[in-house]
């Protein structure tokens, strides 16, 4: 028997695949962990005990953040990816997605794929607003590519994004040889089927990318990722240059209150009118939420 320090690669049916030491072990999670409402989770550092290629996971290092969905810990930037084109763009999902990963000292990066179908340009200009780093993307032509490995150099990076966008393409370009699984999009439904099954990390340079299962929804009031009311302004860090700037600094909520300065911003067009409406809409889904929920 030995103890091993090492990292969570891949996680599927109870089972946790640790790279320790150069070698990958096959591990359970100590039945202890349940007591403590602890799930082991890819990008987890952990101590495990380790007999021939199998081990028992004991302790789990503690984390600098980590999502739920997603399930990843010890992020450093959330790549957030969307089609141009088949599906278009669902900027609202986007935009709870970055929120969420800002929330959680995440730097989220905007990634529009398939930009050889389309222009990504009106979209790029939306988030060129932001302080985040956005990037227009091709797995067919390689377009922007360089960037993104850029982006994971010595860096944690989760991809998330709705099914169909391409995150498995990007991520075989990114990676030769690595062979995801893909699916063509549907004509029916407009969108593609999930083919990635469970959250996995590889190595990628001098950093590590995540791939995650695809979603598409995000729900704010959830019982794991709410964002209170008072909080959310600071989600969106584009608004922090003229938040000071409101008549009534402390309590605005930047809806309807008189000398709001970042609705000001907006009608100037120095913060993007699609970025302040997603905003709104997630302030009605918050606004209720009381203290204690």
């Amino acid at each position: 028997m030995a103890v091993l320090s090492g990292t969570i690669i891949h996680a599927i049916s109870g089972f946790y695949y640790v790279e320790a030491a150069g070698f990958v072990y096959e591990c359970r999670a100590k039945g202890a962990f349940r007591n403590k409402n602890l799930t082991p989770l890819v990008g987890d550092g952990v101590t495990a005990e380790v007999n021939g290629e199998k081990g028992v996971i004991t302790a789990v290092a503690e984390r600098k953040n980590f999502l739920r969905r997603p399930p990843v810990a010890n992020i450093d930037r959330l790549f957030i990816l969307s089609s141009v084109a088949r599906p278009r763009p669902n900027l609202f999902i986007i935009d709870k997605l970055s929120a969420f990963a800002v929330h959680h000292g995440i730097e989220p990066v905007i990634v529009f794929s398939k930009c050889d179908l389309d222009d990504a340009a009106p979209y790029l200009s939306i988030y060129q607003k932001t302080p985040f780093p956005v990037v227009a993307v091709s797995a067919v032509t390689g377009e922007g590519t360089d960037r993104i490995a850029a982006l994971i150099e010595g860096s944690a990076c989760a991809f998330a994004g709705n099914s169909g966008v391409g995150k498995s393409s990007l991520i075989n370009r990114l990676l030769p040889g690595l062979d995801l699984a893909t699916n063509d999009i549907s004509d029916k439904l407009g969108r593609g089927r999930h083919t990635t099954r469970s959250v996995r990390l590889y190595p990628c340079g001098t950093g590590f990318i995540m791939d995650t299962p695809g979603f598409s929804s995000f729900d704010l009031l959830g019982d794991t990722e709410k964002i209170r009311k008072e909080d959310l302004p600071d989600c969106f860090p584009e608004f922090s240059p003229f938040m000071e700037g409101c008549r009534f600094s402390v309590s605005c909520a930047h809806i309807n209150d008189k000398g709001c300065a970042v609705r000001a911003a907006v009608e100037q067009g120095l913060i993007a009118p699609q970025r302040y409406d997603s905003y709104r809409q997630m302030y009605e889904e918050v606004k209720n939420l009381k203290s204690y929920q």
